[in-house]
This record gives structure tokens, sequence and C-alpha cells, in this order.
């Protein structure tokens, strides 16, 4: 029994020691699993993908995607050293690709490399609406959502008696993790599905990411609405986890006025 109550209150106190806190919601969170091993493992599933996909022709749509990329990343780095954490910056090393697929789909890995399908710039009608897009999935990096949901993970799938363990630095299990949620070795890296209460902070994330980057966030309602209007067989593989279209509109109507009274100050220049 004392046993028992020891390995639980010391669980209880490693997991207490290993919350983070998201920038911009304040949204507290489990953190077992350290930067450099999500950002070793993100990286390698960013290369086996590269490595296949195919590199869009279509320079005009590509320098979209990298004038808009560069410039949310830009107004990512300006909220971190204005939050006092400048020392993330260093997390990131930007990238901005667009490959050739007819698919809605796009997605920022950890460490800021960044890819948009020729599906989805043919769908957005304008830097604003791209600016929705890699707000949304940059906010995901930003906020650490895959750190988190491995950290789940390796808790759920070890337990509380080897998590010192792991908060020691062993590899093996979160190397093991990362196989399976970034897909690793396979010819089509999958990124994790985050759960709804992830993508619902990446949307309000994303949409002061892009105010601050000059864009103009009023577009985003109906970009989510359209997007999930997209498809009539089912839903694109993008907006598999999303919320639904009502509560998503009426939560971005809701965050729209208080984040451009905020953070429209901080607009760079």
């Amino acid at each position: 029994m004392k046993k028992s109550f020891f390995i639980i209150a010391t669980a209880v106190a490693l997991l207490l020691s290993s919350c983070g806190s998201v920038p911009i919601t304040g949204r507290k969170q489990l953190m077992l699993v350290n930067d450099s091993e999500v950002l070793s493992s993100s990286l390698a599933s960013y290369k086996s993908f590269m490595s296949t996909a195919q590199i869009s022709g279509n320079t005009t749509q590509s320098a979209q995607v990298t004038r808009v990329g560069k410039r949310i990343a830009a107004a990512t780095e300006a909220y971190l050293r204005a939050s006092g954490l400048q020392n993330e910056i260093a997390n990131f090393a930007w990238e901005f690709n667009l490959v050739k697929n007819n698919e809605l789909n796009a997605f920022c890995m950890p460490g800021g490399k960044i890819v948009v399908y020729e599906g989805m710039a043919n769908f957005v009608k304008s830097d604003d609406e791209l600016a929705v897009i890699l707000g949304h999935e940059v906010a995901h990096a930003v906020a650490k959502h895959s750190n988190e949901r491995m950290s789940q993970q390796l808790a759920a799938q070890y337990g509380g008696q080897i998590l010192g363990n792991i908060l020691k630095g062993s590899s093996a299990q979160t190397q093991n993790i990362a196989a399976k949620v970034y897909g690793l070795g396979a010819n089509y890296a999958v990124m994790l599905p985050f759960s709804r209460k992830h993508e619902t902070e990446a949307d309000e994330m994303g949409l002061v990411l892009m105010t601050i980057a000059g864009y103009n966030p009023d577009v985003a309602v109906n970009l989510w609405t359209r997007m999930g209007q997209s498809s009539t067989a089912s839903q694109p593989e993008f907006m598999s986890t999303h919320p639904s279209d009502a509560s998503r509109a009426a939560n971005i109507k809701a965050k729209l006025p208080a984040i451009k009274q905020q953070y429209g100050n901080l607009k760079l220049k």
C-alpha cells in the first residue's frame, strides 16, 4: 500500500511539475516530451514527406505561400519577443513549400516547416484567406500541440511508474510514440490529428497571429464556412477533427472584437 501510494504521489508530482502554458490563451498543458525530441521527430517526418512530394510549378501561388508564410512567421516571432518568450524563436527554422496535390490541406510542422497543397492554394481567394489557414497551422506549432499530444499518449501508454524515466530524458518511449503520430518511415507523412480543443485554440491563436501580421481576420468566418461546405461526399481531410461549422463560426465571431482591439496595435510595419 505504501509503495503504491509513493508511486502515485511521485507520478502526480512529476505531472504537476511538467505543466506548461500555451502562449496567447494561457491554457495549462501537460508537457512530458522536451522540444528537442519533438523537433527531431517532426523534422524526420517532414524530410520523409518532402522526399516524395512534388513541388508545385505554379510560381505565382508559390510566391503567395512564401509571402504570406513569411509575414505569419514574422508576426509569430514579434509576438514571442513582445511576450518575453524570445527563447522560443530558436525552435523555428522556417520553410515554405507549395506541393502538387489537389486536396484541401496545409500544415506547419513543429519547427516551422510550412506546406500548402495546390488544392488549398486554389481554394483561397486572397492573401488574407491564406493567412487564416497558415495562422491556424502555425498556431499549432506555437502552442506545442504536438508535444502535448505525445505527452498525453506517453502518460496513457506507459503509466506513472515509469514517468520518472521519461522525464529524465529516456527517448525510447518518445521515439515509439513519435513514430506513430508522425508516420515515420512511411512514404506519406501524416500529421497527428489534433483534438477539437486544440483546433478551437488554434483558431483563436491563428486570428491573433494574422492580425499582428497585418491581415484582415474578418475573412475567417466565411472561409471556414466555405471549407466545411467544400465536399458533398465527405469532409475534407483538413477538416476531419475540426469543430462544426456553426460552433466554429460563432466562436470566431465572439473572439474577433477583442482580438482586433488587443492586438491591432502590434501590427507589423
